[in-house]
């Protein structure tokens, strides 16, 4: 057996990038193993790890896996409710179309605003890097600490996040409608305006 190809799907799976169920789908490769959470219980504790016969199989015999809150018929149902949803509301669609013009608009502000370096992502899994300047790209740290604090003051909470704490990190619920989105993107360009 060569390596192993782990999919961490705990923020990208159930549909986020809007074009397919998993995120590795992007990429056109099979995992041996997929790891999922957060949005399988929709704010419900809720992960698993899926993988192939033979991996399992062969871990199974290093031993037993234990947890005091695994395999609750509620949390499963739970999930079961999730999966249902998202079907009946289309909500990999909604990521995809509200995903779309959530960008544009985020792509938009690098127009307007200096501070805005580049726009990365796809669906409801955004990011939006800050920079001081477009030659050096120097990190906008302490501006985006700023927009952070302006924004939450508008009702709105983000939280910097990147190796230099630059990047706002945008993953809304699957639900967002192109009203949010466009609330969101007026208020961060209102404080870019203020921090410019």
């Amino acid at each position: 057996m060569g390596g192993v190809c782990i999919a961490d799907e705990v923020q990208v799976g159930y549909g986020r990038l809007g074009h397919y169920f998993w995120g590795f789908e992007e990429q056109g490769v099979v995992p041996d193993i997929i790891s999922m959470a957060k949005g399988m219980g929709n704010g419900h504790p809720l992960g698993a790890v899926i993988t192939r016969r033979e991996i399992a199989e062969a871990l199974e015999a290093e031993g037993y896996f234990f947890s005091s809150s695994g395999g609750s018929p509620v949390s499963c149902r739970i999930g079961m409710a999730v999966l249902e949803v998202m079907e009946e509301e289309k909500l990999w669609d909604n990521a995809r179309l509200v995903g779309d013009h959530f960008k544009a608009r985020l792509q938009a502000l690098t127009d307007k605003h200096p501070l805005v370096g580049a726009v990365h992502g796809m669906g409801f899994y955004l990011g939006v890097e800050l920079i001081r300047n477009r030659q050096t790209l120097e990190p906008a740290t302490e501006e985006t600490a700023q927009l952070c604090e302006r924004l939450r003051e508008l009702g709105i909470f983000m939280q910097p996040t990147g190796d230099h704490l630059n990047i706002l990190k945008i993953k809304p619920p699957m639900c967002t409608t192109r009203q949010s989105v466009d609330f969101f993107v007026d208020n961060v360009s209102k404080v870019l305006h203020e921090l410019e």
